[in-house]
């Protein structure tokens, strides 16, 4: 005889993420089904935490099922991709109308709306759920983005918000918007990662060249800046790897580890995703190409013997006013990644239509997240006092920082370019600022180029419709 249905979700999928979620929705009074393909690992997570709540375990997928009150929730829990889909077959003959299959996992987010759209015409509900904090964030509260429809939130949002991360009492979870929604949101999340992560890479880059400063000097200034309107997670932890010493050697932490920064393909969505809506997120890009130019080991060594002094040597000559210098280039720059990151979520939306509450996307992201800021309230606020906000840039807080740093920003970026110090993501953010206050932008060549030579039309500024010059004749002008 089936098991009689008692447990209010399952986890399918316990290796480290999988496990601190079920976990954490145990902790918080949720009795929890937990399965994996692996047995071993659904009888050691009940022995070393069936403490901690109401776990029921499933030997098989029917028994993990069957265990589950209706309408069924199961949280899937593997790699993306195939092993995801393998899951997903695997589970639907075992399911009924009106149950939901949520994926917690990295998934890409046109892999989300495709299983949305077969799994609806099923009569199933499919959640693709954005989920960030790692494995902490995921047993003490992650900042949860799920997608889907509006029924299947009204059954996860409870446990969700409850299991979120929590800031002045609000939780980090909200329903994102239907079928890809909160994968979308999460790998946008990524990519702002990706950018957050170079600037201060490149940040302690300008101050070790500048400064002639050791790493635990460095991660003083960090923690210092973590005190003021840099306050985030990232800015935290920079400051805790800065200061660590490697015990085998002695030496500086961050000098034993190889400079190759690795990547599992969010950042890469993320630009291609861009490229596709034609939004310029150039500090997420320069961010994602910096890694991959980082693993280029046998090029970068070849320029280093072809290219041996191509910088002139740097000297600071006042302290204080240099490392000011940095910390207004960084949160400038920083504000970049932020506006263009929200910039790319409100096409995506636009594009299926998701209707995405970006002041409420600001808000989740404020606590849990790996982006979590102090200046996270900033962009709630700015989105709530105007909705249809063109840019972070140009709202009063970030339009007040950014001036204020743009001297500071300048003559890092300089002085770095004249002692061959690469910038990659403080520069192009710096460009991006510079193209978009531009009175006029050279794309006019550009326009009169490609008309040029592929007859692709050209609009003026003096009247309305497009035009055509015959280049090879007698240049005479028509209307296209």
């Amino acid at each position: 005889m089936v098991e009689q249905a008692r447990a209010q979700i399952g986890v399918t999928g316990l290796a480290v993420m999988g496990r601190n979620v079920a976990r954490n929705l145990a902790r918080n009074g949720f009795t929890v089904a937990v399965h994996n393909r692996s047995p071993e690992r659904t009888r050691s997570l009940v022995a070393e935490h069936g403490d901690e709540g109401t776990f029921v375990p499933g030997e098989s997928m029917a028994d993990f099922v069957a265990s589950l009150e209706r309408p069924r929730a199961v949280i899937v829990m593997v790699k993306a991709g195939a092993p995801t889909d393998a899951v997903i077959d695997e589970l639907v003959p075992l399911l009924e109308e009106g149950d939901i299959i949520v994926d917690c996992g990295n998934a890409h987010f046109a892999d989300t709306r495709r299983r949305e759209e077969a799994l609806r015409a099923q009569g199933l509900h499919f959640s693709g759920t954005g989920v960030s904090g790692g494995e902490e964030g995921a047993l003490r509260g992650p900042s949860i983005m799920p997608g889907g429809s509006a029924e299947s939130y009204a059954k996860l949002g409870p446990m969700f918000e409850k299991i979120a991360a929590q800031v002045d009492g609000v939780p980090c979870c909200m329903h994102v918007g239907p079928d890809g929604a909160g994968h979308f949101v999460k790998m946008v999340h990524n990519g702002i990662e990706y950018a957050d992560m170079q600037l201060i890479a490149e940040a302690y880059d300008l101050l070790r060249a500048g400064l002639g400063a050791e790493p635990a000097e460095i991660a003083e200034i960090f923690r210092d800046w973590n005190n003021g309107e840099l306050e985030s997670f990232l800015i935290e932890i920079t400051a805790d790897v800065l200061a660590h010493t490697d015990a085998a050697t002695g030496r500086a932490f961050v000098d034993i580890v190889q400079d190759r920064a690795e990547q599992k393909g969010t950042g890469r969505w993320t630009v291609q995703s861009a490229l596709d809506l034609g939004i310029p997120i150039t500090g997420i890009a320069e961010a994602t190409f910096a890694r991959s130019l980082s693993g280029h080991v046998d090029q970068r060594e070849a320029a280093r013997r072809a290219f041996p002094d191509a910088g002139e040597k740097w000297q600071v000559a006042d302290r204080d006013a240099f490392i000011e210098d940095v910390r207004r280039a960084l949160l400038a720059s920083k504000i970049v990644a932020y506006a263009q990151g929200f910039d790319h979520i409100r096409a995506g939306s636009e594009e299926y239509d998701w209707d995405i509450d970006l002041g409420g996307t600001a808000t989740i992201w404020r606590g849990g997240c790996i982006i979590r800021a102090r200046f996270l309230n900033r962009i709630r606020e700015a989105y709530d006092q105007q909705p249809d906000l063109s840019t972070l840039l140009v709202a009063p807080y970030f339009a007040e920082a950014v001036a204020a740093g743009v001297p500071s920003w300048r003559r890092v970026v300089g002085d770095a370019t004249r002692a061959g110090v690469p910038t990659p993501a403080f520069s192009s953010s710096l460009a991006y600022f510079d193209a978009l206050r531009a009175e006029r932008l050279p794309a006019a060549l550009i326009q009169g180029l490609r008309d040029n030579f592929g007859a692709h039309t050209y609009q003026r500024v003096d009247r309305d419709g497009s035009f055509h010059t015959t280049w090879a004749g007698d240049r005479a002008e028509s209307p296209a």
